[in-house]
């Protein structure tokens, strides 16, 4: 074998030439095949769903919008408002689960159910974490069909019909939830609005290569998802002491043999992150619920490997997506390291061929990442989002690099969690300080 490393130990020279490889080659074969899997989803996939017909009034099933909710004073009525008035759609009720709040969230619930009938809240007193309020929501939801829905979301309105027609089909029975696509809803900011290119570049092809060719997903979006209610008590709720419940229970679901589906066609608007700091913790919490899943499901998948190939391949992927992560820092530590070395011994030609080959490295990595862009904002909501493609460079070289921070810098935490030193109490962003945050980096741009 020849190895690209001459450390004088032949084994860390394979060993560190094989995770160069991996660093190279990992996300360019990745986006080609996100690319390829969208072509897939669209031809090939027996499950999608082509037509969404209206559903008569007198056989609609009653269905439960949870809403959990922790001082979220600032979007909580709008929120409400919104699904009580704007949904096509009778024979449901909205139950907010309460967590704990301090704010005048409380006080906002009590006035909205005086003027809404069909809405109830339930009042849990101390802090314990989204899946810990959802699970309690379960037991006091009516609907047999529950659709999660976070305190700054909206599904558009034709939404609870659209999910319908997939739990009304003939081969419907082992649908366990039916997650629906993403758009950013405030996208008056650069950060902003390339998260609109990265959430349609997820949306757009990655789950729809999960689902139409290697028959499973990676995550529910939980931020608007429909469960089947028996399903959720089949796999014993939410895991309660996870970083993230929409990984974690996708997984539970699909690996005791439900099956989920991604629904394209059903749009939801939720807030994203418009500060640095709510962007960063944000990702830690997705990267820390990913090797949680990824922990858990270890052995599982190890000896079964070929049960479901499938979700085999999804699991393979993850690890890389981990071990790409520790091999971009290991390197990028090693090619400063070389550069000031190099530097001081005033052997430039050797620090012009690392940042040619680090050049030459950037540039396939931007051409794999456009195909993948361009197709998914291509496929995703009829092409509307392709003006996006302009902030797709800053996507790639700045979210690739948060998201390898965010896995590196949690992967201990995970670990603690799996070992049961893990909690699922949760901090709803703190609106108020980051809206004046803006405001004042706003006031900053127009001095």
């Amino acid at each position: 074998m020849n190895v690209m490393f001459h450390t004088g130990n032949m084994v860390v020279d394979v060993v560190l030439t094989l995770l160069f490889l991996i660093l190279l080659t990992y996300p360019i074969l990745g986006g080609f095949s996100w690319f390829i899997g969208v072509f897939c989803y669209r031809f090939i996939f027996k499950y999608r769903q082509k037509d969404l017909g209206d559903i008569p009034i007198e056989i609609e099933p009653f269905v439960t919008i949870m809403v959990p909710a922790h001082n979220e004073e600032i979007v909580i009525e709008n929120t409400i408002n919104y699904l009580m008035n704007e949904l096509n759609y009778r024979n449901y009720e909205v139950l907010v689960t309460d967590d704990g709040s301090t704010d005048d969230t409380p006080n906002i619930l009590a006035r909205l159910m005086e003027q809404y009938d069909n809405l109830r809240v339930i009042r849990i007193e101390k802090n314990k974490g989204k899946a810990h309020a959802f699970d309690i929501g379960v037991g006091f939801a009516k609907g047999e069909l529950i659709l999660s829905n976070d305190a700054d979301t909206v599904p558009e309105p034709d939404a609870l019909n659209q999910y319908i027609n997939y739990f009304l089909r003939e081969d419907s029975t082992n649908i366990a939830a039916v997650t629906a696509n993403m758009d950013v809803q405030n996208r008056s900011r650069l950060i902003t609005k390339s998260q609109t290119v990265e959430f349609s570049s997820i949306v757009g092809i990655i789950k729809r290569t999960q689902k139409g060719v290697f028959g499973g997903l990676y995550a529910y979006s939980g931020a608007n998802t429909m469960y089947r209610k028996d399903a959720l008590v089949d796999v014993g709720l939410f895991r309660q002491d996870r970083a993230t419940e929409d990984i974690s229970i996708a997984w539970d679901h699909q690996m005791d043999g439900w099956l989920s589906l991604f629904a394209p066609g059903i749009m939801f608007f939720m807030e994203v992150p418009e500060t640095l700091r709510m962007l960063y913790r944000q990702r830690q919490r997705w990267a820390k619920g990913g090797t949680e899943v990824w922990l858990t499901n270890f052995k599982k998948v190890l000896l079964h490997p070929f049960k479901n190939i499938g979700r085999t391949i999804m699991y393979v992927d993850q690890t890389l997506s981990i071990l790409w992560s520790f091999c971009f820092w290991l390197f990028t530590f090693w090619f400063v390291g070389l550069f000031f070395y190099f530097l001081s011994q005033g052997n430039y030609e050797r620090i012009y061929h690392m940042f040619t080959m680090a050049f030459v490295f950037v540039v396939f990595e931007m051409i794999s990442g456009f195909f993948q862009l361009f197709a998914a904002l291509l496929a995703d909501d009829h092409g509307r989002k392709m003006k996006y493609i302009f902030f797709a460079p800053l996507y790639m070289l700045f979210y690739w690099m948060m998201n390898a921070v965010t896995i590196v810098t949690t992967f201990i935490p995970a670990v603690k969690t799996i070992l049961g030193f893990g909690s699922g109490t949760w901090k709803s962003p703190d609106r108020r300080r980051d809206e004046k945050k803006i405001q004042e980096e706003l006031s900053k741009d127009i001095m």
